[in-house]
């Protein structure tokens, strides 16, 4: 549960995780329901993920919301199928992006991924982007970029981008290392965490 946690605390615990339904319930965009009552129904779960969440348990807030906001989802399917008759496991329920039927089994059986993990990589990368082009001359761009193989290019050693720039690699070794020190710093001023260097 949320101890000795505020109105607000838990409002913004609800705002930050609503990407996580919208996730989820793409799962289930090839049913016959309508996508704003999916949503409705996954933030329900979300919410009481929320409030029965308890951190001792020793599990994520993230999968523990995930495994809700299904269950409601699945909820809101059972009772559809039992106003006209029994739900099996092995019935059809829709199919996915190839057009394989899918049944309520698979559904409930998908093997769970680390959605947040997902969602925080792909913003991490996103803002690293945004501040190798607005932190760092072009110099320590091209360093950066070299090293660590961004905007497509391969991966190579200090030596090797010394060779290419025609300066030692000591000095390629000064470069990186100022050019990471200043992402880190914007990274931070952001508020933010930054485990990627």
């Amino acid at each position: 549960m949320l101890k000795e946690g505020s109105k607000e605390a838990r409002e913004i615990l609800i705002e930050r995780n609503l990407r996580l339904v919208a996730h989820i319930v793409k799962k289930y965009s090839s049913l016959d329901k309508d996508t704003d009552d999916l949503i409705s129904i996954g933030t329900i779960g979300l919410i009481k993920a929320i409030d029965s969440f308890d951190m001792e348990k020793g599990i994520r807030l993230a999968t523990y919301a995930s495994r809700c906001i299904d269950n409601e989802l699945l909820m809101l399917l059972r009772s559809g199928k039992k106003q006209g008759r029994e739900v099996y496991l092995y019935e059809p329920i829709g199919a996915d992006k190839e057009g394989n039927e899918i049944n309520l089994l698979d559904v409930i059986e998908a093997e769970e991924e680390d959605i947040i993990a997902l969602m925080e990589l792909e913003e991490n990368s996103k803002k690293l982007y945004q501040f190798i082009e607005t932190a760092l001359d072009e110099r320590e761009r091209s360093v950066v970029c070299m090293r660590y193989g961004l905007h497509g290019k391969d991966e190579i050693t200090q030596r090797e981008i010394a060779d290419r720039m025609g300066i030692s690699r000591s000095y390629v070794s000064r470069i990186e290392k100022k050019a990471i020190s200043k992402l880190r710093a914007c990274y931070y001023q952001k508020g933010n965490r930054f485990d990627v260097f």
